[in-house]
């Protein structure tokens, strides 16, 4: 995307942009189900603009289907495995992105059958979630939120990525998470995905957003 000049907005004035923009979004493969990421950190709440979006959708007319990838996390046991704060594995190995694949992307390629299961693995319980596949129709949009999104090369139709300063997001961090801080310096090394997304949101200050795309 590059460098954009970010605008003052309001979070439902954004949503309905956002909304708006989504109901002539054409997948490039041929599928009729057009796949929106929300990328960002936790402290960020990019679910949260995902969830407002999908709203902003089905008065609209249009169905949505919200999923975060915190219900796709691997088991305790795997990805614990180095420690509770082992930032490498925090980075690579906390989600399961094969399931991610085969559970909700697969079934959303041209040819699928919309059949997606919205989450896997109950990260409390730490137990599989039993949760019922949902059926997305033909023009339907999934909407997935998540941290790290764009550095898995995920078929995503559209990138909104809410990014938060480095101070900002340590201050909206609690504490007994800052260890996972240095994840998030990496990833905007790496992948850049204020300059990546096809959406900037900045959301320094939650009551005003802004955005550029």
């Amino acid at each position: 995307m590059g460098r954009v000049r970010l605008e003052a907005i309001t979070w439902d004035r954004l949503g309905d942009l956002l909304a708006e923009r989504l109901l002539d979004l054409k997948p490039a493969d041929g599928s009729p189900w057009p796949r929106v990421a929300f990328d960002g950190a936790p402290a960020a709440h990019p679910g949260d603009l995902a969830r407002r979006v999908g709203e902003a959708l089905r008065v609209r007319g249009r169905s949505s289907l919200v999923v975060g990838t915190e219900g796709f996390l691997r088991p305790a046991s795997v990805r614990l495995e180095y420690g509770h704060q082992d930032v490498e594995s925090y980075y690579s190995g906390w989600y399961d992105t094969g399931a991610l694949w085969r559970e909700v992307f697969g079934p959303l390629e041209a040819g699928g059958d919309g059949r997606v299961l919205p989450d896997l693995w109950d990260p409390a319980a730490d137990r599989a979630t039993r949760s019922p596949y949902v059926r997305l129709p033909p023009g339907g949009v999934l909407l997935m939120h998540g941290s790290f999104l764009l550095r898995h090369w995920f078929p995503f139709d559209l990138s909104v990525h809410v990014r938060l300063s480095p101070g900002a997001l340590r201050r909206r961090t609690p504490e007994a998470e800052h260890w996972t801080l240095p994840a998030f310096e990496r990833y905007e090394r790496e992948t850049v995905p204020s300059e990546t997304a096809d959406v900037l949101v900045r959301a320094d200050d939650p009551r005003h957003p802004a955005w550029g795309g």
